[in-house]
């Protein structure tokens, strides 16, 4: 076993020793419906990291996103469906699969060839992809597929005129709705990602 397999194997160690029952008791606590609102930081703050171009800042924010992965594999594991092990051979699978100018006969010679080929295998395989980014993005894409009449709230119409500061009004209003949410216990992401899958649904 090599340097990676070394440590990731380590990681995987330190994971269940911190699920069992001597472990920590926050993440012992932890579901895969808690940690979303996590997965979700932790991505952003990946992203912000590598805008920054700063290599420590990068690989400290990669390592608190494979801590992500690391719970969510240890949880399915101790369910007994699969574990970190799966997770991986799943994704080289995928890799290959996905990759068929590499380790097929097809021709894919630029990133925009290979994009195309990437999206079409994802829709042969039925991945939809409406829900799969942040929950306001997914809602306005909705909005803008369906019209705004048709996803009138009953107790928030919209005003006579268009204020002075559109933008500025509609992020005090997003701002109001996440003290509501947190005043009910309510995670404002997964609440909007909930309803948007009900109108899918």
């Amino acid at each position: 076993m090599g340097r990676i397999g070394e440590a990731v194997e380590a990681l995987a160690r330190v994971m269940a020793r911190l699920r069992g029952p001597d472990g920590c008791p926050w993440d012992r606590a932890q579901t895969h419906t808690t940690l979303v609102p996590y997965l979700l930081e932790e991505a952003y703050e990946v992203a912000a990291a590598l805008e920054s171009g700063a290599p420590d800042r990068i690989k400290d924010e990669l390592g608190d996103l494979l801590l992500q992965v690391l719970l969510h594999a240890q949880i399915e594991a101790e369910a007994g469906r699969f574990d970190l092990a799966d997770v991986a051979e799943s994704l080289r699978e995928k890799l290959v699969h996905r990759h068929p100018h590499v380790f097929g006969e097809a021709n894919a010679d630029t990133p925009a060839e290979v994009r195309e080929r990437w999206e079409e295998l994802k829709r042969r395989e039925g991945k939809g992809q409406a829900l799969a980014r942040p929950a306001l993005l997914a809602a306005r894409k909705y909005v803008e597929s369906r019209g705004e009449g048709a996803l009138a709230h009953p107790y928030l119409a919209p005003p006579d005129r268009l204020p002075d500061d559109p933008q500025k009004e509609v992020g005090k209003l997003l701002l109001a709705v996440c003290s509501l949410a947190h005043a009910w216990g309510v995670e404002p992401e997964l609440a909007l990602r909930r309803h948007l899958q009900e109108l899918e649904d």
